[in-house]
Formats: C-alpha cells, sequence, structure tokens
C-alpha cells in the first residue's frame, strides 16, 4: 500500500515537472520570440529614421549649406590668403614618419615651390596633439625638408573623429569598419573646409564620393596599396594564414567562403567610389595592375609615379670598406606594422645564428622604425619579447623614432638591408638602403620584385625563413668585390626613384588641371 502510494506520488510530481518545463519551454520561445520581433521592428524604424533624416539633411547640405559655405571657404582663400586656388591633402596621419608622409610633403613642396603665391594648401590632419609648428619641425627632423619657408601657404584643419579609422576599434569587419569610419572622417573634413581640388594621399577611397557627389570638385589620388587587391581574394580562397586572414578563418571552409563573398562585395564597393576620382598616381607597377582592374578608369587618367626617395644625400655617403667593419650589421627600415612582418625578419636572424654559430659574436641585426601609437608600443614589446624567448637580446636592437642623421648612420655601416612584407607595394626604405650602400634582401612580391631589385645584380629576393637565412649567408661569405659591384650596380639603379624624378612626374598631369 505504502509502496503503490509512493509510486503514485512519484509518478504524479514527474508529470507535474513535464508540465512546468514544456510551459518553460514553450515561455521561452514565445519571449525569444518577441525579443526578435522587437528588434526586428526597432531595427526597421532605425534604419527608416537614418533613410528619412539622409534625405532631409542631404538635400540641404547639398544645395544650401555646402554652396554658401563653399564661397565663404573661397573668400578666405583669395582674400585673406591672396590665392587663387586651394589644394586640400586628406592624410589624417601627417605626423607620422614613414614613406606615406614623405610623399604627402614632397608633394605639397612640388606645387609650392611653383604656385606659392597662387595656392594654399590645406592639410586635413588627426593629429590634434601637433602644432602645425612641432608638424613641420618634424618634416625637417625625418626627411630634412624644411617647410617652414612655405608656412603662410600651409594650413592645417584638424579633424576630431579619427579614431573611426582605426583598427583597434574593428576586431571584425575591419575593412568595412574603417572605410565607414573614413566616411564620417571626410564628412567632418568636407564641413570643416571646401577646397577647390582634392586630394587623397593615404588611401581613403571611401571618401571621394563625398566630395564628389556633395561638393562637386576634383578628386586625385595618389594610391600608396589598394584597400583590397585579387591577391588578398586569393590568400582568403586559398585559405593562407596571415595577418589579415585569421588562422581561425582561414581554418573553416564555410567562413572563408562568407569572408570571400564579403570581400567580393566590398572590392566592388570599392571600385565604384575609385571611379569617383578624376585622375589617380599609382606608387608602382604592381598597384597601378590592381587599381586599373577594381577602379577601371581610363587608361590616361592612371599614372605610374614611383615615391620620392631621398638618394642624393644616402649617395654621397662613401661607401665603407666592409673588411674594416668588425661588425656585421643587418639593418630594417620600416614602421612597426603587422604588415612589414618584423617576426620573419627576427626568426630568419635566429636560423641564420644557428647555421653560423662561429659569427655569433660578430652579427647584429639592427630594427629600424617608427611608432605611431599604443598598438606599436604593444607591437615592439612583443618583438622584444620574442628576442629574449630566442636569446638574441645581445645581437638585436631597437632603434625607434630616430631623427635623419641617426638613419644615414646606420645605413652606411649595415652589409645587409632586410625587408619583409609580402607584396609591399613599393618599399621607399629598400631603395634609401640601396642608395646608402647595403645589399638589399626583399620579399620576392609586388614593388621589389616588379619595379625595384634585378635579383642577383642589384639586391636578392626571399620568401620564407629558410630562404632568408640562406641568401643572408650567401651574401655574408661572398667576397669584398662581389659585394661591391652589386653595391655599384645598385647605386646606378636608384636614380629613378630620386625626388626629381618623383617632382616631374607628379606636376605634369597636375599642372593642366592647375593651369585650368
Amino acid at each position: 500500500m505504502a509502496f503503490s502510494l509512493k509510486r503514485t506520488l512519484g509518478e504524479t510530481l514527474f508529470i507535474i515537472y513535464g508540465i512546468v518545463l514544456i510551459i518553460l519551454i514553450l515561455l521561452s520561445a514565445f519571449t525569444f520570440f518577441l525579443l526578435n520581433l522587437c528588434l526586428a521592428t526597432f531595427m526597421i524604424w532605425f534604419i527608416i529614421t537614418i533613410l528619412a533624416w539622409a534625405l532631409t539633411i542631404i538635400p540641404i547640405l547639398k544645395f544650401i549649406f555646402l554652396p554658401w559655405y563653399r564661397k565663404k571657404c573661397r573668400s578666405w582663400t583669395t582674400k585673406e590668403r591672396q590665392s587663387r586656388l586651394s589644394v586640400a591633402f586628406f592624410h589624417p596621419y601627417c605626423n607620422d614618419g614613414g614613406g606615406g608622409e614623405r610623399v604627402l610633403w614632397t608633394a605639397i613642396e612640388s606645387i609650392l615651390k611653383k604656385y606659392k603665391n597662387d595656392i594654399q594648401i590645406i592639410i586635413y590632419t588627426g593629429d590634434t596633439d601637433a602644432t602645425p609648428e612641432k608638424i613641420l619641425d618634424r618634416v625637417k627632423e625625418r626627411f630634412d625638408m624644411n617647410m617652414n619657408i612655405y608656412e603662410s601657404s600651409i594650413t592645417f584643419v584638424y579633424l576630431r573623429t579619427r579614431f573611426f579609422v582605426e583598427a583597434k576599434y574593428y576586431k571584425m569587419f575591419t575593412l568595412l569598419g574603417q572605410s565607414v569610419g573614413s566616411m564620417i572622417l571626410g564628412l567632418e573634413a568636407l564641413i570643416r573646409f571646401i577646397p577647390d581640388i582634392y586630394i587623397d594621399s593615404m588611401g581613403y577611397s571611401f571618401t571621394y564620393p563625398i566630395f564628389y557627389y556633395l561638393a562637386s570638385i576634383p578628386i586625385l589620388a595618389y594610391v600608396h596599396y589598394p584597400t583590397i587587391s585579387t591577391d588578398m581574394l586569393e590568400q582568403v580562397k586559398e585559405r593562407r594564414p596571415t595577418y589579415n586572414n585569421r588562422r581561425l578563418i582561414a581554418n573553416s571552409s564555410n567562413v572563408s567562403q562568407i569572408k570571400l563573398i564579403y570581400y567580393r562585395i566590398f572590392a566592388y564597393i570599392y571600385g565604384w567610389c575609385g571611379r569617383c576620382a578624376q585622375m589617380a598616381y599609382c606608387n608602382s607597377t604592381w598597384t597601378q595592375g590592381h587599381v586599373q582592374h577594381i577602379w577601371k578608369l581610363p587608361l590616361n587618367s592612371i599614372h605610374l609615379v614611383y615615391p620620392p626617395c631621398d638618394v642624393k644625400n644616402f649617395l654621397l655617403m662613401p661607401l665603407v670598406n666592409d673588411d674594416k667593419q668588425i661588425m656585421k650589421t643587418i639593418v630594417s627600415i620600416g614602421q612597426f606594422r603587422p604588415e612589414k612582418d618584423h617576426e620573419l625578419q627576427i626568426r630568419s636572424f635566429h636560423e641564420l645564428l644557428q647555421r653560423l654559430p662561429e659569427q655569433r659574436q660578430k652579427l647584429r641585426l639592427v630594427l629600424i622604425g617608427s611608432v605611431r601609437h599604443e598598438d606599436d608600443k604593444q607591437r615592439v614589446e612583443k618583438l622584444r619579447a620574442l628576442v629574449e624567448n630566442l636569446n638574441m637580446n645581445e645581437e638585436v636592437e631597437f632603434k625607434l623614432n630616430i631623427n635623419f642623421e641617426e638613419l644615414k648612420n646606420h645605413l652606411n655601416k649595415a652589409m645587409i638591408g632586410l625587408h619583409t612584407m609580402w607584396n609591399e607595394h613599393f618599399g621607399i626604405g629598400i631603395v634609401e638602403m640601396m642608395a646608402a650602400g647595403t645589399i638589399v634582401l626583399a620579399h620576392k612580391s609586388g614593388g621589389p620584385k616588379m619595379d625595384i631589385i634585378d635579383e642577383g645584380q642589384t639586391g636578392f629576393l626571399a620568401s620564407d625563413i629558410d630562404s632568408y637565412a640562406t641568401a643572408m649567408r650567401l651574401i655574408l661569405e661572398m667576397t669584398t668585390e662581389e659585394r661591391e659591384k652589386i653595391r655599384e650596380r645598385a647605386r646606378e639603379s636608384v636614380d629613378r626613384f630620386s625626388t626629381m624624378s618623383f617632382e616631374n612626374k607628379f606636376m605634369e598631369p597636375l599642372n593642366k588641371i592647375l593651369s585650368k
């Protein structure tokens, strides 16, 4: 009797528990449905609201505010600055010390040499912590260019929304996030000053439609590196892990396929933005090919203009006799960015030391580069940690944000110049090293392969740890006469990358626009 009662009670409790569980599941499903319904409704209304505001504000900007403000900007240019035209350069990081900044300042100097009294240069920059004086002083220190003589012809427009283009805020969909962010930054630039001519010198092509459709002004671009290229599409298609294709994604065929679709859509939009440009300068044959393929501009609108390299100062330095050098120095020049692949340099040098243990005390690797912000600092710290883990603290040195004289001194003493970026668009540092007399070992891809190095004649190319270590050993074991011949041929080849060559090729098509 007792057993039967206990069994009945257990079954009853089980049934009650089952009913409660079913009710909870149904309630949870209903709640989830309501949440999705509300979210969907919210998103629909949010999109409608944004479109409504856009349809209201854009005509006001286009037909009322911007024409009025453009007249005001033109009045400031002609009356206060006594200039005929204003030419704006969009370069949010103008105070950095990289190759892109050398292009910016050389382009500005080229214009002002001829049109100092006719043109006011506007620089859109996000370096809000640097005064105009500090920026121009850094140009003198880093590039040995005296821009202070043109100070009255240069105006800085400070942008407050530069953080929208910083990669650290976009852990996923980085390209899209930065591109949309550049549109916000570009809109701020347009609202702060409307120039007569707009030149993007940093690769923010998503700003072009804003200046083209809202302000109807000529747009020019100096393209260092296409935002997306067919090589990047192939990289994702082949599921090769790199700094911009994480291993987690590369290991999954489904995720890689989704990313490939995303890249193709992005490439189409990027091409549409690029077609807003009236003219494009490309810094290498590699870049030119990709721009032609994606932007589809008329061939006579795309010009190959190698970036200016300070070969004159380096060529004046006498070549140092290797036999008189106790230390055999391998030097690297490049900003501490992930795509520069400094890790490959360190690991290749470590492999070289393993192969030549008897020369360990005589070999040194010197990493020279600028550190722009906190991300770069953290990257350097990781590289230092790698050096320590490989037990190379005595053999590897870091030289950060050094001045021009220090740079020349390091290059003059170096035997080998190391460069490891895959598909480097050009490589100003490579040309500087060749002019200084170092034997360059660069990555077998992009601009170094297509434009700069004649392998075995003016330098060497490699692609992985083994080939880099092998090439470095080959150079070290050459006779002094063999190295001397390579240096001489390399020096003879760099004149086509000189500042004068850049000025002539940059100004030739621009003169036609400025003279209208």
